[in-house]
Parts: C-alpha cells; structure tokens; sequence
C-alpha cells in the first residue's frame, strides 16, 4: 500500500511538474507564420572588385505593382559559390537574410536574420527561383515568424 501511494504522489509530481512545463511552452507557442511573395526585377548592379558586388532589384505582386525594393551584396566564397546578404525593404519595415549562391545560379540555404519595425526579430528562410534565362527575374518566398 506505502509503494502505491508513493507512486501515486511521484505520478501526481510528473504531471503536475510536466503541466508547469508545459504551460509557458504553450503560452509561448502563439508565433505567427508569416509568408511573403513577390518578383524580384533586377535594376542596377555593381561591381565592386572581382569578388564583391551589388544588386539592387524592384519587387512586385502577381498583379505587377511595387511592393518593395532589395539590395543584395555578394561576396565571392570559392570558384562555385558566392556568399549573399540581403535586405528587403517592404511596408512595415526592413527584413534581413544571408544565402549562397551556386556555379549554376541558385540560391540555397536562404535564412531570414532580422529586420526592422514589424520585422524586429524575424526568423525564417526563404526561396529563389529564376524565372528568365537573362537572370533579372526572381519568383520569392520569405516564410518567417516572431517570438
């Protein structure tokens, strides 16, 4: 009878101890996904040396009207891989993001950092996609959230 409930009060001290656990994680849960999609038009690029430069690009909606602007820095890692930063200028704020960029043109490994206003402490990743064989246009998909 003693070992039965002792087991009942340890049961009890799990659940009770597992549920105050529990309760902030869930309290904290109520992140919002947020996604974001646009076309990236290139505008104008600079080289700033054989292995550093920079981009600047309009975004627009699917119905052609301007959403925002981003500007990108690329820095040459290696023959086959360029390091990006990039920060996008929307309403609301300013988003920021690294990726890489491969031999052939696509962007991987996209992660959203940060940003300003509505986007102060975004976290997240995003997608690329090049849509002419010219390079100048760019399907986007930023997916972020906020503690």
């Amino acid at each position: 009878m003693k070992i039965r409930t002792t087991m009942a009060a340890a049961a009890a001290a799990a659940i009770v101890g597992t549920g105050a656990f529990v309760l902030p994680a869930a309290a904290s849960a109520s992140t919002t996904t947020h996604t974001l999609t646009f076309t990236a038009e290139t505008n104008s690029s600079a080289a700033f040396s054989n292995s550093a430069e920079a981009e600047q690009d309009t975004d627009v909606n699917s119905a052609g009207k301007v959403v925002g602007y981003d500007m990108l820095y690329l820095t040459v890692v290696s023959s086959t891989t360029a390091a990006i930063n990039i920060t996008v200028d929307v309403n609301g704020g300013m988003l920021y993001g690294t990726a890489t960029l491969n031999g052939e043109g696509v962007v991987s490994h996209g992660k959203v950092t940060g940003g300003t206003g509505s986007f102060n402490g975004a976290t997240g990743t995003f997608t690329v996609k090049t849509l002419n064989k010219a390079g100048t246009r760019h399907a986007v998909t930023i997916t972020y959230s906020k503690k």
